[in-house]
């Protein structure tokens, strides 16, 4: 018969179970406040490819520390390594920030947020074109749910604020697959050369894509912007993109990656209430609807990877 646990030590599990908790909530509402401060800084007359070089210029130094931090003691990286790197940091960071940006400018945070929600059943998809992997009865009904709340609060704000939402929605969608793209191919890395120093060298190459496309696109007078912009620039580097990726990394180590991503679930609805709140976005039938059949859709999609994981 086992010995039962010390008090000492099953308070000390507690903390930790909900110190994980915290973190995995804190870091998914973190991440979800990016679509808000890029469509504050759109109200002062700033572009998106000026408005990705200084969120990347400010996460620059993070990334790169992070990377640099994460490859101590570590064997040196091979020329295929580096090249994987460079890869993905395009696909998954460059062109999904980018993308993502260029969207905001169209559509609302509520509708950008629900349309990054569908990465899992795009990285499902994926799975099924290039490997024949097989999609379960149950993982299509998510599908189908979740897409259907999309189309719902995409009609809805399309009908209100007419064409230009299909090239947001678009944009939007298009910057999910690039991170889709991402998630297929960086499974193997991950197990090669660690999260951490992936993510770290990964974001470095996207923060270098997104300044010399500043270069190559704007002239440097492009810079010159309003104080706001910068401000709202190093928020979004540092809260709202480097915060929560480690945030959510330590949530991991805690309470594992299933729970983890059930947390992860109050994004779209702090994205929307956010949005609500600060940006002045109306909140409709629609929306509540929409958002519900996508929370829904993505929960019963998302069942047998969390199963597995816990």
């Amino acid at each position: 018969m086992s010995n039962p646990q010390p008090p000492s030590a099953a308070k000390a599990g507690s903390q930790h179970i909900a110190s994980g908790f915290l973190l995995a909530l804190f870091g998914s509402i973190a991440f979800s406040g990016k679509a808000i401060i890029v469509k504050l800084a759109y109200r002062y007359g700033v572009d998106a490819v000026t408005l990705i070089m200084y969120r990347m210029l400010f996460a620059l130094p993070i990334f790169a520390a992070m990377g640099w931090w994460a490859s101590r003691g570590r064997p040196p990286l091979s020329r295929k390594d580096w090249l994987g790197i460079v890869g993905l940091g395009i696909t998954g960071y460059y062109l999904a920030s980018f993308l993502d940006f260029a969207g905001l400018a169209y559509i609302s945070a509520s509708l950008e947020r629900l349309i990054l929600y569908l990465n899992p059943t795009l990285v499902m998809m994926l799975g099924w074109v290039l490997y024949r992997r097989g999609i379960r009865w149950g993982q299509a009904l998510g599908m189908l749910v979740s897409y259907s709340g999309v189309v719902l609060v995409f009609g809805h704000e399309a009908n209100l604020q007419g064409s230009n939402v299909a090239l947001g929605a678009l944009l939007v969608f298009l910057s999910a697959v690039s991170y889709a793209i991402y998630l297929v191919y960086s499974g193997e890395m991950v197990q090669r050369i660690g999260a951490l120093r992936l993510v770290g060298l990964a974001t470095t190459v996207a923060c270098l894509c997104c300044l010399l496309q500043f270069v190559v696109l704007r002239p440097l007078s492009a810079a010159i912007v309003a104080p706001e912009v910068v401000w709202l620039s190093v928020l979004n580097a540092t809260l709202c993109t480097a915060v929560p990726v480690l945030m959510v990394m330590m949530a991991i180590e805690r309470i594992g990656a299933g729970m983890a991503a059930q947390i992860g679930m109050v994004g779209p609805l702090s994205t929307i209430l956010m949005g609500i709140w600060i940006l002045g976005e109306p909140f409709t039938v629609w929306v509540a609807c929409g958002t519900a059949l996508v929370v829904a859709g993505i929960f019963v999609f998302t069942r047998p990877a969390r199963r597995a994981a816990s």
